[in-house]
């Protein structure tokens, strides 16, 4: 692809000099440029049409708002996809490409070569054979029963939990699926060198395992407050040959600096999205490459006991494993969807990820969705115990289920999340990432309200050895605290 640009990326700032309400709309974007690249007055209208329906809820549990029947939210799910088949990449509103019209070109190519390879055969087959043999999939869906038995009431009745065993991939997390699929694809397009950002660190760690294997060279940015908190991936990263340059900050800062190297870079580079954010189509190719978790949920579900899950519950940051789960049942009415994003210290606190549950629509990294921003239309930063967690931004795919009432988004804080990392280390023998401790979490709450015998499903997107000193700390700060106290 012939692009050059060495477009600076920087913030845009609100859309208007008029103050601002929690119900008015505002924009930022790390992306200089003089205008959207796309059709600015059907964006604008857009944008003036969510800004007149958003109501922020600042409570912990949101409102879903009027009941949406069976047959609009159908109907609005195949409009959605009908749309996004068309070319601009929006889900209902959210999505598209507000970036420069000098990246309008590589995008497009970018897309081509996505659709041309879930065209492709020998390219199918070959994924196949690296989510086998190299992945390790298919990952169990594993009956908890000592977690079951822990959320029974006196009666001996409750639902039954399963978890979907994503830690268990190469790498421990479901980083991995996607990564090695758009290595492939970056490898397929002749370029030889990947650049990407990552906060936790499992996305790194799985983006330098595939580059490796497919033999790309590999730069990673990571924020510095991101690297005293996962230093174990860093060491894991370093040793699969990657390139891991320090950002100051945290992931939002890697990003955007990853953002620019890539720009400066066009020509030889590839840009390997591992969140379900940024302008079309990364998002679409994140989920497609994630959908592996759904699609076989929807088949061992069928295996244990012949019908489908009850309730889906994943941990969101961005979306890209809950994405991951829940694109497989969107149009299965009858399966909830719940997606937990982080509670920090607590919504009133200000110092949380819920991005969701209490952001506002504006555009960030290209794309329109949700955002932590202030009444200037600045980025906030998230706070979470879960690094993964703390993005300011999130899937657009996930602001159109909220927005149509197909998903549930609640939170839950580090403290419950603390909670649930040592339950499920002392009933299963497992240990799950901090992230994923967030779904476990919630089940606290969601548990008394299911009927005996609901079958539950929740993502362990990742494996908890990073996070064990995290924890300890948390857990002595806390003893610290509570001694102040009395």
């Amino acid at each position: 692809m012939a692009c050059n640009s060495q477009t600076v990326f920087l913030p845009l700032g609100k859309l208007s000099s008029s103050k601002y309400t929690r119900n008015t709309m505002k924009v930022y974007s790390i992306l200089q440029s003089p205008r959207p690249c796309e059709d600015t007055n059907s964006d604008h209208s857009a944008m003036t049409s969510i800004a007149s329906r958003i109501e922020t809820s600042t409570r912990r549990e949101i409102d879903l708002g009027p009941m949406v029947t069976k047959r609009s939210l159908t109907k609005r799910l195949m409009e959605a996809e009908e749309r996004k088949s068309c070319g601009n990449g929006k889900f209902g509103s959210y999505g598209g490409r507000f970036v420069p019209e000098t990246l309008i070109s590589c995008l497009n190519g970018l897309e081509d070569e996505f659709n041309s390879a879930l065209r492709d055969t020998a390219f199918q087959e070959e994924l196949a054979t690296a989510l086998k043999d190299y992945i390790g999939r298919e990952t169990p869906l594993y009956f908890a029963q000592r977690l079951t038995d822990h959320y029974k009431n006196r009666n001996g009745e409750g639902p039954e939990i399963y978890l979907k065993r994503e830690d268990l991939n190469h790498g421990g997390a479901h980083k991995i699926n996607n990564a090695i699929a758009q290595a492939m694809l970056a490898k397929r397009m002749g370029l030889k060198s990947i650049v990407t950002a990552t906060g936790a660190g499992q996305h790194g760690v799985a983006t330098a395992a595939a580059c490796a294997k497919l033999s790309l060279e590999c730069t990673i940015l990571m924020g510095s407050l991101d690297m005293e908190r996962q230093s174990s991936n860093v060491v894991l990263m370093n040793l699969l040959g990657a390139k891991v340059k320090v950002v100051e900050g945290n992931f939002k800062d890697a990003c955007s600096e990853a953002f620019r190297e890539w720009v400066g870079n066009l020509d030889t580079s590839y840009y390997l999205a591992g969140t379900a954010v940024g302008p079309h189509p990364c998002p679409t190719m994140v989920r497609e490459f994630q959908s592996i978790i759904g699609k076989e949920t929807r088949k061992q579900a069928m295996e244990k006991w012949g019908g489908k899950p009850d309730v889906l519950v994943a941990c969101v940051g961005t979306g890209s494993n809950a994405l991951g789960l829940f694109h497989e049942y969107l149009k299965d009415e009858d399966v909830r969807l719940i997606g937990v994003e982080g509670g920090g210290s607590g919504i009133d606190s200000g110092r949380h990820s819920a991005t969701l549950v209490t952001g506002e629509v504006g555009v960030y990294h290209g794309a329109m969705s949700y955002l932590l921003q202030d009444d200037e239309g600045q980025i906030v930063r998230a706070h979470s115990i879960a690094v993964g967690l703390e993005c300011p931004g999130v899937s657009p795919e996930l602001s159109f289920l909220k927005e149509i009432g197909r998903a549930e988004f609640y939170t839950v804080t580090d403290q419950e999340a603390v909670n649930a990392f040592k339950r499920l280390c002392r009933l299963e023998g497992i240990f799950p990432a901090l992230e994923a401790s967030h779904a476990l979490a919630f089940l606290d709450k969601l548990c008394p309200t299911l009927p005996n015998g609901t079958k539950v499903v929740v993502n362990i997107s990742g494996r908890g050895d990073k996070d064990a000193s995290a924890v300890f700390k948390y857990e002595l700060d806390s003893m610290g605290r509570s001694a102040s106290a009395n």
